[in-house]
Formats: structure tokens, sequence, C-alpha cells
């Protein structure tokens, strides 16, 4: 962090809808393409749409439209709003609410996850049409009146996603017009470094409900005479007013470095000022205003005007507002250096977002840090005759071509000016090289989920197309972020893979994810239970491979076999991992399997996988209880060490399990068999001699019933377990009080 004044954000998530652009990568795409994103409507399309002919046939109509395709939609069911609820939300408000969602899945953030103060601030357009429409839609009051107003009134945007969210940090809606959604950021900057949230989701939004029709252009006005928005050059009569929304996620840069969360980019510095009155008129420019809004910017920033290659202009492409911008940008970097620095304008390629315009150009100049380019301003041919680049620091930049560092970081200005003269200036500058992070294990574990079994094959999808598209990020990392960056919805589906050929060849095999589906009802009651079992299920080698590759498990063998050694003097690594037949001896078999099972649970716990109840079964019992905190580990191995010396000693038996109901089992006990457990409606164990277990075996055998040895070398939970007892009882003698467990469990055996 030497680098670093301690001051830097690091924008570490984002998502937007725009003209031509339903996400980020669509709306990259167009601008390394050179895109116009504005449509020009046919005369059957606009009286289609609703238009007036009359109006159409006007000589100074302009039949042109920049607007955000399926702006009519909503998944209200998603967001937990009812249909009534939904119809009277501003449309503004409905699309907020699905990009402030995306753009935290993209950081890898669950809202819902404690431990993070997340902030909103956000603003829109006041749309009064939509207000009167919406009454006028509840006359039945299908919702009541002051919900229905909540949800119709704007200025409600940010706390609405806040509550919904579970967002704690400040929730403030803004409005300083044009400049709204980059003042948002800024203010999201400013409430971090103040420790007022830990993390931000910043931005704005703007949607026309008016049909997609064109406008009538007046001389003077921002609207373009022909639909194009030629920012900067001597043609230039205005901009094109389109639909669009943008938010980015904000985290103070040490500790994104220190959560390892992948960084878009820097903001530098900030700065918001206004105008004055020091100008010809309200809603006039001011060359004094903006040159000191960048200034601050720089200064907070601490960097080199000279190293700033870009700026993202406010660029609206009239004749008043292009040459007051340059010259304002002229004064505040304030250098003898000529024509260094690009300059661009997301307009001309979308048009004018209104309340979402700052955080459209501030996307775009993140996205051209992150890839290195700097992208076509588009309809440039020569400069406004106010505008002296020659003299200046700036080129209009018309061509796709590699950003050059030239010995520093890319940097990047993005400027957004408010009629009122709000105006604000960001300092951006390419993220730090990400350190390569751990190769994880060999084999990864694949999260899916959604609310509904449609949801859950869509977003499997995503992975699937994600996987093939992006082959760079690690399997691991992916794997990381499903696990603790998604919530878990109710349809749920996983899958285990070593690499991305296995992930795919799962994810598109016809079938695979309604085959192995599950629905949780509740989430909020569902919790996990620890089963520990008893001999029997030991073997060679036992988790051996666990044990080679992951560290805490290996830790906490070696410390168990550690205290065996020096408390029992049995050496058991010979027998847990060597080719030992020892193993099958109960004097060996209970400990190692204690051994394996309790590092087995502390492996879990150590993934966050806490258990809300244990249930153990004969030696499992000892697991549960030691886990829980009945006994140290120390004391339990011990008992476990003498229980199994103990047995050792007492007759040999046999144990058998039998496919029948309790009734029938008892039905077969006798003098020298004993019903030694109940493992379900039709399954049990049978314990005794060895001649008499193999005698009912093979008449079991005989008569179609289903029945197996079990590999245990006495006949435990039998009468021959009983002259154990007064020599196991004195081994309790030596140890501590025992105090009861502050965690349930259960046992049975």
């Amino acid at each position: 962090m030497k680098n670093y004044t301690g001051l830097e954000i690091a924008i570490i998530g984002m998502a937007g809808r725009f003209p031509g652009a339903n996400d980020i990568e669509g709306f990259w795409e167009n601008l390394r393409n050179g895109v116009e994103s504005v449509e020009f409507l046919s005369r059957e399309e606009l009286v289609k749409n609703g238009e007036n002919p009359e109006l159409i046939d006007h000589p100074a109509y302009v039949p042109a439209s920049a607007h955000v395709r399926g702006k009519e939609y909503f998944d209200a069911d998603f967001f937990g709003y009812l249909p009534a609820e939904a119809r009277l939300m501003d449309p503004q408000m409905r699309l907020f609410h699905e990009i402030c969602w995306t753009a935290l899945e993209d950081a890898g953030y669950n809202p819902y996850e404690s431990g993070n103060k997340i902030g909103l601030f956000s603003g829109g357009a006041s749309n009064a049409n939509w207000e009167v429409g919406a009454i006028l839609a509840n006359r039945e009051e299908m919702v009541d009146d002051f919900s229905a107003f909540n949800l119709r009134n704007i200025n409600f945007l940010s706390s609405h996603i806040s509550y919904l969210l579970d967002l704690s940090g400040p929730s403030i809606t803004c409005n300083t017009a044009c400049s709204t959604s980059l003042v948002a950021i800024q203010r999201a900057c400013m409430s971090l470094l103040l420790r007022e949230c830990n993390m931000a989701l910043a931005g704005g939004v703007f949607i026309s409900t008016r049909p997609q029709v064109g406008y009538i252009h007046q001389d003077g006005m921002i609207h373009s005479a022909d639909g194009h928005c030629r920012a900067f050059d001597a043609a230039a009569s205005g901009t094109i007013i389109g639909d669009g929304a943008g938010v980015v996620v904000l985290k103070k840069l040490d500790e994104a470095i220190k959560d390892g969360d992948h960084i878009y980019a820097i903001i530098k510095g900030s700065a918001i000022n206004n105008d004055g009155s020091r100008k010809i008129g309200y809603t006039a420019p001011s060359v004094d205003g903006q040159s000191k809004v960048i200034m601050k910017a720089i200064q907070m920033a601490k960097v080199d005007p000279s190293t700033i290659g870009y700026v993202e202009a406010h660029g609206t492409g009239t004749k008043l507002g292009d040459p007051v911008e340059i010259a304002g940008l002229t004064r505040a970097f304030n250098t003898e250096k000529k024509q260094f620095c690009a300059i661009g304008s997301v307009k001309s390629n979308i048009g004018h977002l209104d309340t979402a315009a700052g955080v459209a150009g501030l996307i775009k100049a993140v996205l051209s840090l992150q890839h290195g380019q700097l992208v076509p301003s588009l309809h440039y041919q020569q400069p406004n005759p106010e505008i002296d680049f020659a003299n200046s620091p700036f080129y209009v930049n018309t061509t796709l071509r590699p950003w050059e560092r030239n010995g520093h970081p890319r940097r990047a200005g993005v400027s957004s000016f408010g009629i009122g003269g709000t105006n604000v200036h960001v300092v951006l500058e390419e993220a730090p090289v990400r350190e390569a992070g751990s190769e994880g294990r060999s084999h990864q574990l694949l999260l899916l989920s959604g609310k509904t079994p449609g949801a859950l094959e869509r977003n499997a999808a995503r992975v699937s197309a994600y996987l093939q598209q992006d082959t760079t990020t690690s399997l691991n990392d992916i794997a990381y972020t499903q696990q603790v960056g998604r919530e878990a919805f109710q349809y749920r589906r996983m899958l285990v893979c070593r690499n991305r050929s296995e992930a795919l060849a799962l994810l598109d095999t016809p079938g695979w994810l309604s085959a192995g589906s599950h629905y949780i009802s509740d989430k909020r009651t569902v919790g996990v239970a620890f089963l520990f079992p008893g001999q029997g299920s030991q073997y060679s080698g036992m988790c051996q491979g666990l044990y080679e590759e992951e560290p805490h498990f290996r830790s906490t063998v070696d410390e168990c076999l550690s205290i065996v050694q020096r408390r029992c003097g049995k050496d058991l690594r010979p027998v847990l991992f060597g080719a030992d037949t020892r193993i099958d001896q109960t004097e060996y078999t209970q400990p190692c399997l204690f051994i394996i099972e309790y590092s087995l649970a502390r492996l879990l716990m150590s993934w966050g996988v806490q258990p809300s109840m244990m249930i153990g079964h004969s030696i499992g019992e000892y697991v549960a209880a030691c886990v829980s905190g009945v006994f140290s580990l120390s004391d339990a191995l011990y008992l476990v060490v003498k229980r199994g010396e103990c047995m050792q000693a007492a007759p040999t038996g046999k144990m058998l399990s039998v496919s029948l109901d309790r009734e029938g089992l008892l039905a077969l006990c006798g003098v020298d068999i004993c019903l030694a457990a109940v493992n379900g409606p039709s399954s049990g164990v049978l314990s005794g001699r060895e001649s008499s277990i193999a005698a009912l075996k093979l008449q079991l055998e005989s008569s179609g019933h289903v029945c197996r040895e079990l590999r245990t070398s006495h006949g435990f939970h039998s009468h021959l377990m009983d002259e154990v007892l007064p020599a196991f009882r004195d081994c309790f003698r030596v140890l501590p009080s025992i105090h009861p467990p502050c965690l349930y469990f259960k046992c049975d055996g």
C-alpha cells in the first residue's frame, strides 16, 4: 500500500442497463465497437407507439429514441412484492432493485450475511405522469394509500431497497439533476472514509414512461437537431435523452485488498461543488465552478494531471456547454503539455441518461481502465470553433486504440455537471496487480440455487456460460464465490469437480439438474446434524487422502495420535495408515475411529459447518460428547483407549445386521443372542457368541431374509460385555468432574 494515500476507494462490483445493452458486458462490446444505441423509428412505428401524426409531420420532429428494452418487466415475486404493489412502483425503482442485486452478486457479496454494514446512495428523476397514473390505478385501494405513496415516489428509492436487502448503512436518495448519480458515488466515497459503512452501493437511474417516440427540436435547447450527440464537434446541436441505470459497489481499497475482492478500478480522489451565482444564468455552465471541482479532485488524488490519460467528459454536445467544459479542464490541468489526454463522451453512444448520466460515464471509464483500451467517441469530425484543442492538453479520441501506461498507472477523470450548477469530478486509477491465489483443493464444490426450478436451471446455464467464456479465473475462486457470495434459495443443486471440463460436462448433461435438485421449504429452520457411527465402519488407511491434502485435518489427527502416545503409550499411526490387520481388533478400532470422526468434525467446523445437534452410536457417542464439551479431548481419548482395552479382554463374539422390524428381531433373541441396536423401522443388529450368530445367519439366509455380518471382533452391546463394566467404571474415577454441554447432543445405541 506504499503507493497509496489511504483515501482510495475500490470499485469491486458493477451493474447496469443501458440503451442497446442489458448488462455491463454488452455495454463494453458496444463501446469498443463504436455502436450508437439510438434508434430511429419509422412513421409506422411512431403511429403504432401512439405518436400524434400531426406532430410527426412537424419539420423539427426528430424520430429518435434511446431506450432500455424490457423496462416494463419486473420480477416482483423475487423481491417479495405483491403484483398490485409492483404495478404502482415507479419503474425506476423496479429497475434499480434489479441492478443493485446484480451488482452485489458481481462483487461476490450476499447482503443478508452478517458482518457488512452496507450503505446505499442513489437518485432518480421525479415523474409526475407516473405518480398521477399510479394514483388513478389505485382507486380501488388494492394497496393502502400510504404504501402506494411510498411506492410511486422516487424519493423513497434508497430506503425501499435498503429495507428489502437489509442494508444497515446510510440510505440516501439525492437529486442534483444530471450529476445525480456521480454525486451519489462521491457521497458514498466520503461515507466509507468516515466509517459510516464498510461497503456502499452507489449510482442512479432514469426511466422515461413515455412511449418510444421522438421529440421536437428547439434551437438553443438540449435536444439534438438530428438525433445524434456530436460532443465537441462543430456540427453539435445537443444530445438525446435516454433511459438507463447503473450502480457500483465500493469499499476502502485496503479492505478490498485484504478481503481478496475483485477490483475493477480505484477512485483516487473526488470532489463536489456548486457554481454559485457567478455565471450568466441558473442553467448555464461555469468555467470557474467546473475547473475548481476538477482541481479539488486531483488534489485529493495526489496525482500529476499530466499522468491522466483520459477524461470522460460531461459532453452534452451543446454549442455553449462543450467549450466551457474544455476551458474548465484546461485551467484545472494547468500544464504546458499539449494533447496528451484523450477525451470522449458516452452520450455520443447512448444519449443523455439524466440522473443516471454520471454513473454511465464512470462505468465506461472503469471498463476502459480494466481492458486497457480507449474507445471511440462518436460523430466527431472537426472541433467546435470555440474550442482550441491544439493549445490544450486534450484531443477527442475517435478510434479504438490501446491505452499505453507511459511509465505510470493508467488514470482517468470523470466529470458530471448538473443543471443548477452542482458539479462533481472523480479521478480513477487502474486496479493494482492482483496476487495469485492458492490453487485450492484437488476437487471443488460448486453450489447452485434458485427461487424456482426454472430459476435454478437458468442460474446453472449462466454458470456454464461463464465457465466457457472466462478461462482465466481459477475454479477455486469461482467455487468460493458461489458458496459465500450468493444467497442460498430454496431450490438447490451441487456438483463436485476437479476442473472446468468436469463441471461443464455435468452442467450440460440432460436431466442432471432435475435428477439431483433439492427443495428447502424454510431455510431459517434448517440445521446441520453430525452423525458419528460405531464400529464396523473402519478400514485400513481411513481418510489417508484427506490427511495428506487437508492441513487442518492432518494437524487434528496428529494431535490425537500424540495424546494417545503420551497418555496411554500406544502408537496408533501404523494401525491407522498402514496395512495393519489390528484395525479390526476393538482395542485399536475404537481409538482409530474416534480420531477420524473427531478430526472430520473439526474440519467441517473449521469450514463453517456448525452442528445444531449431534447424534452418536456406540463409540460415536464419545465423539459427540467430546465435540460438545462433555469431555476434554485428552480425557475422551483416554476413555476410548481404555474402553477398547477392556472390551478386547472380553469373550469374543459377532454382530449381525438383519432387515427385520423390532418385533421380528426380538423373536430371534435368546440366551446367547441379544438385540444390540434398532437402526430403523425394518433394520437392526443382533449380537452374541460367534457360533450362535453363525448359526442364526445360515437360518435367516435359508428363509430368504437379508442379513450381513458386521466387521467387529466382539459381540458388542450384548451380555458378553457385562464383565468389562467394573474395570471401565474405574477409569472414570481419574477424570475431573463432567459438566453438561452447551450444545445439545443425543445418543443412540
